[in-house]
């Protein structure tokens, strides 16, 4: 995609977006409702023409080519199956106007029944099934097309997490086993860390940011990265001091010393530190002193919100049972380790407000 926008009227929906994928990757494109991360791909399938900008597929333009000849295959949120069709004639379908042989159509629909774990319910109708059994059939037609690029339109949107989470897994084992080229959207993070090879990150119609997960987790290019995917603490402070591969800065009525360079001294920056890089408890050094506001069991991991003596608030994750005996109300140490886990980030031309907004 490169210089794509997409314009009705005075309305940007995608503005100048370029991104390259590599044959056989998986990337998921992550951003706020209304980010123009559907319109993009919308505009990959050809149901939108873009106002400006190209699409190449294999480094061919695709922009005048039909959508019934660009040979991607397109799984929406909403599950497009034909009700009065079963499980097996709903996944020969494709083949079956296009004209293929018998045997082709017969052979490559009990493949893919096989592929996508649903030969004992081929003879079955969509409204037999439940959400998460319909988008599989969905997945197994959009495969059986022939296609190599696909799209995914927010696929598991629909369903419930524990199927949501199963389906997800299943997604990205086809992907891999039959070397496709996969653009995933989806407004989940978890979603799109946990099965993309890479990651966009949109707002506003613009790519804010690229990058494997780990890196766009911990240590994203942007503030708005920071803040979308998973929790975080955006401390803002001021330059104190310099050294030379680190800074003083001040937070609140605290001192804390950060990696960072380029900065000088005077300068507003924010702080960022994920919770889980937080250790609470009356053994920990006392570089803060909170109390605890708020407490939240997460399963594997406590969430705690704490507070200090002049009303700064953190989120620390704990895991569950290693600080069991804190309670609400009860006071505590905070302790942000070494640095290694800090990101600094200069303070925003226009506010962090603006920097953080969903649109």
């Amino acid at each position: 995609m490169r210089g794509v926008s997409k314009a009705y009227g005075n309305i940007k929906a995608l503005d100048d977006v370029w991104v390259h994928i590599e044959d056989k990757e998986y990337v998921c494109i992550v951003g706020p409702s209304g980010c123009g991360k559907s319109t993009l791909i919308k505009c990959v399938a050809g149901i939108i023409q873009p106002t400006e900008g190209e699409i190449l597929v294999d480094g061919h333009s695709v922009l005048n080519v039909p959508i019934e000849d660009r040979k991607i295959g397109y799984v929406f949120q909403d599950i497009a199956l034909f009700p009065h069709l079963s499980v097996k004639q709903n996944l020969s379908y494709g083949l079956a106007v296009r004209n293929a042989s018998a045997n082709t159509v017969t052979t490559v629909t009990n493949e893919m029944l096989d592929l996508v774990k649903m030969r004992d319910r081929s003879k079955s109708y969509p409204r037999e099934l439940s959400g998460g059994a319909q988008q599989k059939v969905a997945v197994g037609r959009a495969i059986e097309s022939g296609s190599h690029l696909f799209l995914l339109d927010e696929p598991l949107g629909a369903l419930d997490a524990l199927v949501r989470a199963e389906l997800r897994y299943e997604l990205r084992r086809l992907a891999s086993d039959l070397g496709l080229t996969v653009i995933h959207v989806t407004h989940d993070q978890e979603e799109a860390l946990s099965i993309a090879d890479r990651v966009v990150i949109m707002k506003g119609g613009r790519v804010v940011e690229v990058g494997k997960p780990a890196e766009i987790y911990h240590s994203p290019q942007s503030l708005f990265t920071e803040n979308f995917v998973g929790e975080t603490n955006l401390l803002e402070g001021t330059i104190m001091e310099i050294a030379v591969t680190s800074c003083k800065v001040k937070v609140g009525t605290h001192m804390m010393s950060v990696l960072g360079k380029g900065k000088k001294v005077g300068q507003k920056v924010v702080v960022a530190v994920r919770p889980e890089f937080i250790t609470l408890g009356s053994a920990v050094p006392s570089e803060w002193e909170c109390r605890i506001k708020e407490v939240s069991f997460l399963g594997g991991l406590t969430r705690y919100t704490l507070e200090d003596d002049g009303g700064l608030e953190i989120l620390a994750h704990v895991p569950s049972g290693e600080s069991s005996s804190l309670r609400i109300g009860e006071r505590t140490n905070a302790s942000f380790g070494d640095g290694e886990h800090m990101l600094l980030f200069d303070y925003p031309i226009e506010g962090l407000g603006k920097e953080l907004a969903l649109e």
